[in-house]
């Protein structure tokens, strides 16, 4: 699992305490909880009817026993002794005070966890294959890539505000075990043309209310080159993207209106147009975020497992799972 570098401890560590502040001008009427609002969204504190709730963030899905539990006491200091999970590799809590906000994030980043950008019209938290890392069927681990998509998409000034939630998924392997184009941006790690990383890139996914499925607007794109390819589609997006009506600003509405091959065109006048030495993702950087990843001591077990595929056969509804 991601390891923080000394970059992220010093962002989480600044985020908490500018929070902090503003929790206190909240608490104290400086701030009305209109002026808050944008504040606290940004830092994964939404209001429901009776109390506010706070989302935060597992990278990728993946945590340490030290995580949990510091996960359980702050289920059972600060709120009612338990959380809920969601789909994309958050947890909530429903019923956290106002004024403890601030504690349970400094209590977060004491284990290398946080709350930042995980509601608001903003680029989410980026989810990746539960079996990131260590499926026998993958190309290349993703969770690098995810890791690289979170530092480039934090606090970001250009996309801090957009028409609506941004969310992203990467897998590595052939069989989509994250269901990548049910998101704004699904990523499916292949092999270009010279043999090196590409990415397959698919847009305009999404469920709720209209769900849609992501379309193919690239087939290849170099790693190299993937945070300028994400640029020029969010780009686009900012400045097509409807913002009159919440039920109509997504990026799935937008691609089904003006068609793939239309989309695909504003893309790629964005693209041409960006300084991509700005954007280029050099390969050392790469192998120094995999450095993070420590792999843990994996026993050598047999490929094939016996009671595994008679379960498999006797059980549809697990083989489907599988």
């Amino acid at each position: 699992m991601y390891r923080y570098d000394e970059f992220d401890h010093a962002l989480v560590r600044e985020r908490v305490e500018e929070f902090s502040d503003q929790v206190a001008r909240r608490a104290s009427g400086a701030l009305t909880e209109d002026e808050f609002k944008p504040l606290r969204l940004m830092n994964g504190v939404y209001l429901q009817l009776h109390a506010y709730m706070l989302r935060v963030a597992i990278p990728y899905g993946t945590f340490s026993s030290r995580q949990m539990r510091r996960l359980a006491h702050i289920a059972r200091t600060y709120d009612k002794g338990y959380g809920h999970f969601t789909t994309r590799c958050n947890i909530q809590y429903n019923w956290p005070a106002l004024t403890d906000l601030p504690a349970i994030l400094s209590d977060l980043a004491e284990v290398e966890m946080h709350a930042i950008q995980t509601s608001g019209n903003c680029i989410r938290n980026t989810t990746t294959d539960v079996f990131a890392g260590v499926a026998d069927d993958e190309i290349e681990d993703p969770r690098p890539w995810c890791e690289i998509i979170r530092q480039w998409s934090t606090i970001h000034p250009e996309f801090s505000f957009l028409p609506r939630k941004f969310k992203i998924a990467v897998i590595g392997a052939e069989k989509d075990r994250a269901a990548i184009r049910t998101h704004d941006v699904g990523l499916q790690i292949v092999k270009g043309e010279d043999g090196g990383t590409a990415f397959r890139v698919f847009v305009g996914g999404g469920q709720g209310r209209l769900p849609h499925i992501g379309q193919e607007i690239a087939a290849a794109v170099p790693a190299a080159h993937l945070l300028a390819y994400l640029t020029a589609i969010l780009r686009a997006w900012n400045l097509l993207g409807r913002r009159d009506n919440i039920h109509k600003a997504r990026i799935k509405i937008l691609v089904a209106s003006l068609g793939i091959d239309v989309f695909r065109e504003e893309v790629d006048r964005h693209y041409a147009t960006l300084r991509h030495e700005d954007l280029r993702v050099p390969e050392d950087e790469v192998a120094r975020i995999q450095a993070y990843f420590a792999a843990p001591p994996f026993a050598d077990l047999p490929k094939v497992s016996a009671p595994y595929d008679r379960a498999l056969l006797a059980d549809p509804d697990f083989a489907r799972f599988a």
